[in-house]
C-alpha cells in the first residue's frame, strides 16, 4: 500500500486552498506541505497499526500485521485454520535453553492476550510463534494450491 498518493493529494488540497490567498500564502502552504510530511506518513502509520490491532482482535483465528516494506506500509493477515495441526510442545527440558526477551510493553501485553485466548502460557506461545516463523505451515489453505504460506494484502473499505 503505497502512502505517497494521498500525501500528494493532501499536498495539492492544501495548495489549491491557499492558492485564494497571495503569493505568500501559497509559499508557505508549500512549505508547510514539505514539512508536515514525514508527521503525516507517521500518523498514517499508527493509523494503520492501530486498525491491524482491531482486526485481529475482532477476527477470531485470525491475526493483521502492519508490516514495512522500505517506506510502505503492508497489511497481512494470518488465519489459523481449526484444522492446523498445533506445533508441537517442547520436549520436557531437556535440550532446552533459557533466553531473556526484551519487548516494549504494548507488545508483551498482546502476546500475554493471544497467550490467553490459546489457553497456553506465555512461554508456551512465545515457543509456537518462533516455531511457526521458522517452520511456516500453509495459513491460508483455502487460497489455491497447498504447499507454503499464503499472504492477503490489499486495501479494506468499512
Amino acid at each position: 500500500m503505497e502512502l505517497s498518493p494521498h500525501l500528494a493529494a493532501l499536498r495539492s488540497d492544501l495548495s489549491a486552498a491557499a492558492a485564494l490567498g497571495s503569493d505568500e500564502v501559497a509559499r508557505a502552504a508549500s512549505l508547510l506541505g514539505d514539512a508536515i510530511e514525514p508527521a503525516l506518513r507517521l500518523v498514517l502509520l499508527d493509523l494503520l497499526a492501530e486498525a491491524a490491532a482491531e482486526l485481529s482482535d475482532q477476527l477470531p483465528g485470525a491475526s493483521v500485521e502492519l508490516r514495512l516494506r522500505g517506506r510502505e506500509p503492508e497489511l497481512v493477515a494470518t488465519v489459523q485454520t481449526p484444522t492446523s495441526a498445533p506445533a508441537p510442545e517442547p520436549a520436557g527440558d531437556d535440550g532446552t535453553a533459557r533466553l531473556t526477551l526484551r519487548l516494549p510493553e504494548a507488545l508483551k501485553a498482546r502476546a500475554e492476550a493471544a497467550a490467553t485466548l490459546a489457553n497456553l502460557s506465555v512461554n508456551s506461545w512465545l515457543v509456537r510463534a518462533v516455531q511457526s516463523a521458522l517452520d511456516p505451515s500453509p495459513t491460508f489453505p483455502f487460497l489455491g494450491s497447498p504447499g507454503g504460506p499464503r499472504r492477503l494484502q490489499g486495501y479494506g473499505r468499512a
